[in-house]
């Protein structure tokens, strides 16, 4: 599957601090559970990531749903 290709899979996202000091991505759907860590500096660089992604895509004229930013 491609980023840029649609899906039907629901998942859910949590994000959060771990007890030996690292940012835990925790993604979970249909019975599958992935926790992703990471050292603070490499979680930096993905919601920098994030944050050039959402740019993008916002300049893209992509959908306007309840999540959009004011």
């Amino acid at each position: 599957m491609s980023i840029d290709k649609e899906s039907d899979i629901a998942a859910n996202l949590q994000i959060g601090p771990t007890s030996l000091g690292m940012v835990r991505i925790y993604v979970e759907a249909e019975g599958f559970e992935l926790p992703l860590d990471f050292d603070p500096e490499e979680a930096e660089e993905i919601a920098e990531e994030l944050r050039a992604a959402a740019d993008a895509a916002r300049n893209m004229g992509g959908a306007k749903g309840p999540r959009q930013r004011k």
